[in-house]
């Protein structure tokens, strides 16, 4: 078992931010509801507890609580934000609206030396994102921080490891914050780094052989990063007893098939390939909404996968390469965290399957599904792909889906990808892709009127896909596929480039 940091979640979108920068110290953490009680977080062998951030106020009628028993758990604790406004609230501190707010680039100085600040600079820049402030510390704490607007910015208890910051050290705008969060860890909570790629890949495998046994397995196989290196997983595990399984929906890119075939083969890895193209896209005529897209595609998936069991005979299993950020986003953590999209291997399930889903990647996220594709020598042309959303090109035809608009798609998408190949720029990209928008706009062609499509192309750097930054293409390069978009794919008149960052947007447009 490795050593466990708990975090709390109140809602923050940031919360996903500390469990990537704890995992980047090679400690495990996971993140639970913030009202999991004392006996649950002890049953669990949490040797400490991060207190997230979270968009309420603690004044609010039904805001968050914490079970109170935590204190006593003899574990540190570190509040984060609304996290320490918790812990100030518990220990009799006087916590008050905020009459204007912190928010964004702030200087911090040290009234006091403390473990928590080690190495940290005076006057190094915090992010600050809060109205309510502490006023009066709880007794028997100290002030270690303040801010250049001179509130408390960090609290310490003087005999138990409790630290709470009123800022957010896990954001990449606090400067020095993974120094604090491994003063945390290492120097207060007293971790190892136990916890590695290669360490988790012989966990996960005498898990699959534990739950597995003697049965077989279907993994669900897109040819996407996840479910390839997954593939790679199950086999060294159990072997033949897995069996890979590739579904053409009708939403797959341009020569989807051949190419995932091709690269299973070079890897003397046997896939089975089924095309159920017919019943996704005519389960799918005339619906709009993307989160009803999500659901009817994640359902038509498993109908796929159990005919195909059922075919195959003695399949009790499904894998599939379902990662953190998919389950995040779908809500399935927390109860104060709002579903931001349903994905269809999470959200968009069926309530009622036949098959027992296998995730061994659930709680890591897309890098560190790459660092562990690495550890099983899985080919670097498949742990370099660009990430592909399950739901497919049904997610990027905004609107009603249909073969003629996915052939437009399709068609542009190839161009924009070939062209980043030509140009040494698809191993710069985290993830790039085109978008049809159900909108049509004049233009002029040949002396001749047009009324057609819009399509954009978007092209982003991240590491884990929970927060993303668009790429600052060179504009030569985003001129040339435009003006191979509109000159050979016929049904475009006018490519527009997306410069969105995540947040306030999401990577994909649904």
């Amino acid at each position: 078992m490795h050593e466990l940091v708990l975090i709390l979640d109140f809602g923050s979108q940031y919360t996903q931010l500390i469990a990537r920068r704890i995992r980047e110290e090679q400690v495990y953490c996971r993140i639970v509801r913030s009202d999991l009680s004392a006996t649950e977080i002890q049953s669990m062998g949490a040797k400490a507890l991060v207190l997230s951030g979270g968009p309420n106020s603690i004044f609010e009628k039904h805001a968050p609580q914490v079970d109170p028993a935590i204190f006593e758990l003899g574990i540190p604790i570190l509040g984060v934000c609304y996290g320490l406004q918790i812990m100030t609230q518990h220990f009799k501190g006087n916590v008050i609206p905020g009459e204007t707010r912190e928010y964004g680039p702030m200087g911090i100085q040290f009234p006091t030396q403390s473990p928590l600040f080690e190495g940290v600079s005076e006057g190094s820049q915090v992010w600050m994102s809060h109205g309510d402030h502490v006023e009066t510390i709880p007794e028997n704490f100290n002030i270690i921080a303040r801010s250049s607007g001179d509130l408390i910015a960090g609290i310490s208890h003087q005999s138990k490891l409790f630290y709470g910051v009123q800022f957010h050290p896990e954001v990449n705008h606090t400067v020095q914050g993974q120094t604090i969060i491994s003063n945390f860890l290492f120097k207060i909570a007293a971790f190892n780094r136990d916890w590695t790629s290669s360490s988790f890949v012989e966990d996960a495998i005498k898990q699959i052989r534990s739950t597995v046994g003697d049965g077989k397995v279907l993994l669900g196989l897109s040819g996407g990063v996840d479910s390839s290196v997954l593939a790679f997983l199950m086999h060294d595990a159990i072997g033949e007893n897995c069996v890979p399984v590739f579904i053409n929906n009708g939403l797959l890119r341009q020569n989807e098939t051949e190419e995932v075939k091709s690269l299973f083969e070079a890897s003397h890895v046997k896939i089975y390939q089924h095309d159920y193209t017919d019943a996704f896209l005519s389960e799918l005529a005339g619906v709009v909404e993307p989160e009803k897209k999500r659901k009817i595609i994640g359902r038509v998936f498993i109908e796929a996968f159990e005919e195909v069991a059922r075919e195959i005979k003695g399949i009790d299993f499904l894998a599939q390469g379902t990662l953190y950020p998919d389950v995040i986003e779908s809500g399935a953590i927390t109860g104060h965290a709002v579903t931001i999209k349903s994905h269809h291997n999470v959200g968009g399930l069926p309530e009622k399957m036949s098959l027992k889903v296998i995730e061994p990647f659930k709680e890591l996220f897309k890098d560190e599904v790459r660092a562990v594709g690495r550890v099983l020598n899985v080919p670097a042309k498949i742990i370099g792909r660009h990430p592909f959303p399950g739901p497919g090109l049904a997610v990027r035809c905004l609107g009603a889906v249909s073969e003629d608009r996915l052939s437009i798609l399709r068609a542009a998408d190839q161009i924009f990808i070939d062209t980043l190949y030509e140009t040494g720029w698809y191993d710069k990209i985290w993830q790039a892709f085109t978008v049809l928008l159900p909108i049509q706009t004049v233009g002029v062609m040949g002396d001749k009127r047009t009324y057609e499509n819009v399509l954009a192309i978007r092209a982003v750097h991240s590491l884990d896909g929970m927060t993303a930054d668009w790429v600052r293409i060179p504009y030569e390069i985003i001129a040339e596929v435009s003006s191979k978009i509109v000159n050979s794919v016929s049904g475009v008149n006018r490519v527009v480039y997306d410069v969105t960052s995540k947040p306030p947007g999401t990577i994909e447009w649904e």
